[in-house]
């Protein structure tokens, strides 16, 4: 598993942010900033539609007294799933989407599992970290079928 001091890898990635599909590094993400990704198995799966995603946005105003400069949600996904699965929430244009599309990031940040038994091959485990100017300061990894360490109340309480 990656350290809690390494910096976030640098792999070409896509993101989705203000309606626009950019690429970029994934290294550029967080210069300069206080950043939050969490990761998902995949856009319009069940708790990732209906938990995380969700309460991430709610939980937006109480992330940016933190200091949060940005919170980006990655899916194994191509960039066109990931911009139509943020258009379903009303405000989801302020969580910026990261587009793995062939597990990059995901493997280089040592969180890839085999989905291939459920058709859905190669995902990211689901998880949560932060970095500060791309230093990544923690990284949490759910256990499998969990949610609880990736959610923004866990991650507000280590931000205390």
């Amino acid at each position: 598993m990656i350290d809690a001091i390494k910096n976030l890898p640098d792999v070409k990635i896509k993101v989705v942010n203000n309606d626009k599909i950019i690429e970029t590094s994934s290294s550029s993400l967080g210069v300069g900033k206080k950043i939050i990704i969490f990761g998902v198995p995949g856009a319009f799966t069940s708790t990732c539609s209906l938990k995380h995603f969700p309460d991430f946005l709610e939980s937006l105003p109480d992330l940016k007294k933190k200091e949060i400069d940005h919170i980006y949600c990655m899916s194994v996904n191509d960039p066109f799933v990931m911009k139509a699965w943020q258009g379903q929430y009303k405000n989801g244009s302020e969580i910026i989407m990261i587009a793995d599309g062939n597990a990059d990031l995901t493997k280089a940040l040592e969180i890839d599992k085999d989905y291939s038994s459920s058709y859905m091959g190669i995902r990211c485990k689901r998880f949560a970290l932060m970095a500060i100017d791309n230093k990544i300061v923690f990284l949490n990894i759910e256990k499998p079928g969990q949610y609880d360490v990736s959610s923004p109340s866990f991650i507000l309480s280590q931000l205390k």
